[in-house]
C-alpha cells in the first residue's frame, strides 16, 4: 500500500530525510516512530503528496505521489495531530459537508456519515455542536471525518496525544478494530499505545531508518536482554553460573535474605539456549533456585538506545 523508495528531502541545507526507505503492506497497522526532528512529520507530509520529494520515490496504492496526486489523495486521509473541526456545526452535519467534499456521491453521503460514526464511536454525539464535546471525541470527530470516505489508507499524526488514558485506550480500541479494513500509518510520541496497537514498527532518527519490525524482531536485533537470576548460594559461586555467557558489561549483584543472592546481567543480543544452560549449570550444583528469565527490553528502552543523541531541529 505504500512504498517509500529512498526518499530525500531537504530544507536548504538543512536534510529532514536521509534516504529514507520501508513499506506498509495493506491491511497492516504500522507504528512510525521517532523523537523530536527525527523527519517523521516531513515524511507524512510526503506520503499525500503535501510536500514534494528532493530525491527518491514515493508510491501510494501502486501510484506515485507526484505524478498521480489526485488519484493518491483520493484513496487515503490524513489526520493531522491539530484536527481541524468546525466547532459551530453539528457532528453530523460537520459530516455530511466533508463527505461531499471528498466526492462521496449525494446519494451514499447519510450512509457513509452513518457507517464513519459508528466506526469512531461517536452516534450518541451527531446532535450535538462540535465546541460542545469534549477532546476525546473531538478526536473521534476527526477519525469519523477521516473514515467518511471510507479510504482505504488511513495516515494518523499523533491521533492520542493530549487525550487522558480512558480517552486513548477508546482511540487505541478503535484503531485496532480498523485493522484488515484499512491501512494504517500511526505515529506517535505514546510509545505504550504504538506498542498496544500496533503489528510493526519503523524507527527513524536523523532521517534515517534505525529499525523495521515487530517489537520481537526489533527487540532480537537491537536489544540487550536482561538474565534475572535468585539462588541461595555462597556469593562465589555465581561467577561459575554465569561463566561463558555473551555479558555485557558488569554483573550487578544483590544479596537478600536468607543467603538468598540476586544477579541481573546483560547479554550481547538474544541467545538462544541461554536459560537451559544456566538452569543446567544450577541443578548440577544443587542450589536452590526461586527466580530465572530473560527479560526482553521495552519498546521505551529500545527507543532510547536507538535514538541517544539530542536532535535540536524540528522537521
Amino acid at each position: 500500500m505504500i512504498e517509500v523508495q529512498d526518499l530525500v528531502k531537504d530544507y536548504g541545507s538543512f536534510r529532514a530525510v536521509d534516504h529514507l526507505s520501508f513499506g506498509v503492506a495493506e491491511g497492516e497497522i504500522v507504528g512510525f516512530l521517532g523523537p523530536n526532528g527525527a523527519g517523521k512529520t516531513t515524511t507524512i507530509r510526503v506520503l499525500p503528496g503535501f510536500h514534494a520529494a528532493s530525491s527518491g520515490q514515493v508510491l501510494v496504492a501502486g501510484k506515485d505521489v507526484l505524478s498521480h496526486s489526485l488519484d493518491v489523495r483520493s484513496c487515503l486521509a490524513y489526520l493531522p495531530e491539530n484536527v481541524p473541526l468546525y466547532p459551530d456545526l453539528r457532528v453530523q452535519e460537520y459530516l455530511k459537508y466533508r463527505a461531499a467534499m471528498k466526492g462521496v456521491p449525494r446519494k451514499q453521503i447519510r450512509l457513509a456519515v452513518d457507517r464513519a460514526m459508528e466506526k469512531a464511536g461517536v452516534t450518541e454525539m451527531r446532535r450535538k455542536l462540535i465546541a460542545a464535546v469534549s477532546r476525546g471525541y473531538r478526536q473521534r470527530v476527526g477519525l469519523a471525518d477521516a473514515l467518511v470516505s471510507n479510504p482505504p489508507l488511513l495516515i494518523l499524526d499523533e491521533p492520542t496525544s493530549g487525550l487522558d488514558p480512558n480517552q486513548r485506550a477508546k482511540i487505541r480500541e478503535l484503531i485496532r478494530s480498523l485493522e484488515g479494513q484499512h491501512t494504517v500509518l500511526f505515529s506517535s510520541h505514546i510509545l505504550s499505545d504504538v506498542e498496544d496497537v500496533c503489528d510493526r514498527i519503523v524507527l527513524i532518527h536523523r532521517g534515517r531508518k534505525r529499525a523495521d519490525g515487530s517489537l520481537a524482531e526489533i527487540s532480537r536485533l537491537h536489544g540487550d536482554p536482561e538474565l534475572q537470576l535468585e539462588v541461595r548460594c555462597d556469593r562465589d559461586t555465581l561467577p561459575s553460573l554465569l561463566e561463558g555467557l555473551p555479558i555485557k558489561g558488569e554483573a550487578v549483584y544483590r544479596a537478600e535474605e536468607d543467603s538468598w543472592v540476586a544477579v541481573s546481567v546483560h547479554l550481547q543480543g538474544a541467545e538462544e539456549g541461554v536459560l537451559e544452560e544456566v538452569d543446567r549449570r544450577v541443578k548440577e550444583r544443587q542450589l536452590p533456585m526461586r527466580r530465572l528469565n530473560l527479560h526482553a527490553p521495552s519498546l521505551e528502552e529500545l527507543f532510547a538506545s536507538l535514538t541517544m543523541e539530542d536532535v535540536e531541529v524540528s522537521a
